[in-house]
This record gives structure tokens, sequence and C-alpha cells, in this order.
């Protein structure tokens, strides 16, 4: 009797444990099932991304975040690699980083767009896949992981007639510690074509020495690298990236990636209208000084007339009349510095760019520190922290002259604003000032270039009267009277709704405590 009973008992066991098997490895297979529209595709999530680790040896993951247009474009050339994948080694998952923040704060994945590679379970040391461009990215990206600068060597003919940018690395021997670091940047720049030759035709047609990289184009020679014992992969990763691009590139939607991408953190930016008469003459400066700073300064153009750049004009806060104008800027810090001159040419370009390398620009700051004795001359001296404060006040009528100190016109205006200061010092419910613009930021609508003046009427009303009469004494008095009388009609309203607004809110609120009281009965 004890033999049957114990075969039971192991039977029991034996179905418990299949059961138990079964109901781990079932979640994994409907999640490998389950993708709507994204065949071949895992969907991940903080309950089986683990899980997906043990079961893939390479698991390649994309971490993304929905309804963002660089998000999109990345998805749908992972989701074409993905079918391109199909049967192979490589497991393509996905990440919604915003329904999963906790899986993406514990993966320390942020809201940018992130491809990673994991390999046999590894979940603290993936290999991050660079931003793609296109589906063939990705799949160059993990043929060349897989391979060796062996897989690259071409014959120089074919090289010849390809219009895209090719990077080439003349080496004789492929076991060489320059093929390494060539071939390891090879894989962090899968966009573009590497090759490897080893012909000495390289030498007679380029006149080069050998161990070293070129970059050709139509079998034009842009420019070349030479490879030293201390060149590392990032710094040729920075030499291709640098002149794989024009000296200056211009903003838009196909280049905005690829300049926040770059390697080269410093960014000048040329504000400019490209229908401007003087555009040309512009342009031609600020390509004459970007030739000058490869390697150490991105040179960007922003065309203030295309209504697509307003967000990037908006965050700078540079405005249509301020073109043209040339900002600089570092991308880890984000400090900004503005050229202060009218003129540009290749000359004050380059003295800008070097001061700004050398640490000697001055930065262009929120605000200046409230001056001592900003109150105490008849035009008072305003800066970013006390403009509204001052310029808001209901109870006085302001006229601030908002300029910029390398400006000859707006320097021209100074002893007008003096004069207009001293006929106006007697009137205690009048004030005259300015603000330096360039070394201010300014956070209110400005409707014209500089200099610009603009009353604030004594209203509780932040109302700005941008003045564009005859600069004389007698004009801009006149124009201040005006403007007073018309505030002072309108002021009559605004006191008049304020004590009804009062008046509501007393009784409401009395209303309230009357409630309570029955409440509390």
């Amino acid at each position: 009797m004890k033999k049957p009973v114990l075969l039971l008992l192991l039977g029991a066991m034996v179905s418990c444990v299949c059961v138990s098997v079964a109901a781990d490895t079932q979640p994994d297979l409907k999640e490998d099932n389950v993708f709507p529209g994204k065949e071949g595709i895992l969907q991940l999530e903080k309950g089986n991304f683990k899980r997906a680790l043990r079961r893939h040896k390479q698991l390649l993951v994309h971490f993304y975040t929905p309804l963002t247009s660089e998000g999109q474009r990345v998805a749908a050339a992972f989701e074409a690699a993905a079918a391109e994948l199909q049967g192979s080694e490589v497991t393509l998952a996905v990440v919604d980083v915003k329904k999963e923040k906790d899986l993406a704060k514990t993966l320390g994945v942020s809201g940018q767009p992130t491809i990673r590679l994991y390999l046999s379970g590894d979940i603290n040391n993936p290999v991050a896949c660079p931003v793609p461009q296109s589906s063939a990215s990705i799949l160059i990206w993990l043929q060349r992981r897989a391979g060796s600068a062996a897989d690259l060597v071409v014959d120089l003919s074919q090289l010849e007639a390809s219009e895209e940018l090719t990077v080439v690395g003349f080496f004789k021997e492929l076991n060489h510690e320059y093929v390494q670091v060539f071939y390891a940047a090879a894989i962090d720049l899968p966009d573009i074509r590497f090759a490897v030759v080893q012909s000495d035709e390289v030498i007679s047609k380029y006149n080069v020495p050998q161990d070293v990289v070129l970059l050709l184009r139509k079998s034009q020679l842009i420019q070349t690298h030479e490879m030293k014992p201390e060149t590392s992969k990032e710094e040729l990763v920075v030499f291709i990236s640098v002149y794989q691009m024009d000296p200056v590139t211009e903003y838009n939607g196909q280049t905005a990636s690829q300049i926040l991408g770059s390697p080269v953190l410093n960014h000048a930016l040329l504000f400019v209208n490209k229908s401007s008469e003087d555009f040309r003459e512009i342009f031609s400066a600020f390509h004459g000084a970007a030739e000058a700073f490869r390697m150490k300064i991105l040179f960007v153009l922003v065309n203030v007339d295309e209504h697509r750049n307003g967000r990037l004009m908006e965050y700078f806060r540079v405005r249509h009349f301020d073109a043209p104008h040339i900002r600089l800027v570092n991308l880890t810090d984000h400090v900004t510095y503005g050229l202060p001159s009218e003129t540009l040419d290749v000359e004050i370009i380059k003295q800008f760019c070097q001061s700004y390398l050398e640490g000697q620009a001055k930065p262009k700051m929120q605000s200046e520190p409230i001056p001592e004795g900003w109150d105490e001359k008849p035009v008072k001296e305003l800066v970013g922290m006390n403009l509204e404060k001052v310029a808001f006040n209901p109870n006085k009528t302001v006229f601030v002259l908002f300029y910029v100190p390398y400006s000859e016109k707006s320097r021209a205006v100074f002893p007008l604003w003096e004069e207009l200061a001293q006929a106006l010092k007697d009137r205690e419910d009048v004030v005259v000032a300015r603000i330096d613009s360039s070394a201010n930021d300014i956070n209110m609508s400005m409707q014209g270039p500089y200099p610009s003046l603009c009353l604030f009427p004594a209203l509780y009303a932040e109302r700005v009267v941008v003045y564009t009469g005859k600069r004389k004494i007698k004009d801009l008095v006149k124009f201040v009277d005006k403007e007073m009388k018309k505030a002072q009609k309108d002021r009559v309203k605004e006191d008049e709704d304020r004590r009804k607004y009062i008046e509501a809110m007393k009784e409401e609120e009395e209303e309230k405590k009357q409630n309570k009281t029955k409440d509390e009965l």
C-alpha cells in the first residue's frame, strides 16, 4: 500500500512543478506574441523586463517617449530594423518611458530616445546604440559590432564614384592599434560610410603618408587626420563628426538632431533674416570665421524669418528685429554670450569667438546686479531683476529706454533721455529710466529694434505703449501727458472694478461664515 501512495505523491509534486513552470513561462509567450502593429518587437514593462533579459542573449531595447517627433522618427527606424532582423540572434523590444517611469528611473534612462543592447542578461552594463538616422543605421551598428576592420577593406576605385562622405583609413597592417581605434569610431558612427584601403595608390593620389584617415566625397579629399599613438577614438569621432557637416549648418527639422548631437559643445548661432539685403555679406563673414574654429565651435545659422524657429528664438530671447545677431552657448552649462557689436565682419566675429574660448567674453545674464544708487539720479538705472517691479508700479507712469551699449543709435539717445528726466524731475508720479538689453533678459514683448522707448502707464493692467514719434523733448513730454490722461480714465474704471471685486469677496466670505455657524448649530 505504501508504494502506490508514494507514487501518487510524486505524481502530484511533478504536476505542481509543471503547472508552476507553465505559469512562469506563459506570460513571456504572451508578451512575445501580442504586439499590436509591431510584429517582432517585445513590449516590455517593469514586470517582465528582467524575464526578457534572461530569455534573450542579445536584447536591443528602444526606450521611447510617445508623441514626440524625434521619438516617432526613431521608432519608425526601429520597427523597420525589426523586420530585417526577424529570425536573427538579436531580439528587439520597446519600453514606453512615459508609462514605465519607475523602470526608466531604475535603469537611468531619460526622456530622450535611447537604444541599448543588453548582452547575456546583464542589466548593469548595456551597450549604448547611437541614435539612428534610419533602420540601416541600426543594422550597420550591429554588423560592425560583430565584425572587424577586415570587413571594411576595399579597393580605392570602389570609393571614387560615391557622393556620400566616406571615411577612409589608409593602413598597411590591419592588426595595428591604429586600426582598432579607427574601427571603434566606425562602430560609434553607423550613419557614415567607412572603408579601409591598403594600396600605395593613396600616397601618390592624395600625397599623404601611411596610417592616416581621409575624408572623401566624390573622390575629392576634404580633410585628413594623421593617426598618432595618443589618438583616441573620441578624438577621431569629433574630427569625423565636425567635417561631416558644412562649416555653417542651417538649423531646421532635418539638422536639429545632428546639431544637438554634435560632440562639439560650443555653438555659435547667427540669427539672421535670409531675405535681407545684407544676408550674403553677413553669411560670408560668419562662414569665414567658422573655418578658423573647426573642432572648437560649431557654427549654426538660424533664419528668423522661418516661423518654425520661433521656439528656438524664444529660448534665447532673440526677437525678429534683433537680427542680425550672434550668440555663443555651451550645451553643458547653457550660459549664453552675445556679440557686443552692430558690425559683423570676419575679424570681429573671430575676436568674439577667441575671447569666448579664452574665458574673457561677458556672459548674457538674466539680470545684472542692482547697481548701488540706481534710483538716485534723474535717469533710473534698471536691471532684469527690478524692471517689472518698477515698470508695472500701478501708481507711477514709467518711461523706459531699452538700449544696447554698442549701438550708435542707442548712445545717441542718452543725452535726450537725460534732458527728458530733467524736464520731468518735479513730477513725483513719473519715472524716467533705462536698461541695458544686451546684459539683461527682457521677458516682455518688444515691438521694434533698439533703442526702444516704452511707456508703462500707472495702471494695474500691465500695459506697454511703444513711442514711435519724433525724438524731441517737446514731443516726448506731449506723449507722456497724453498717455497719462488716457490712463487716468482707465484707472477710474479699474478702481471701480476692483471695489466691486473686493465687495463680492467680502460678501462671499461673510456667507461662508454664516453657513458655518448654521452647521455648528
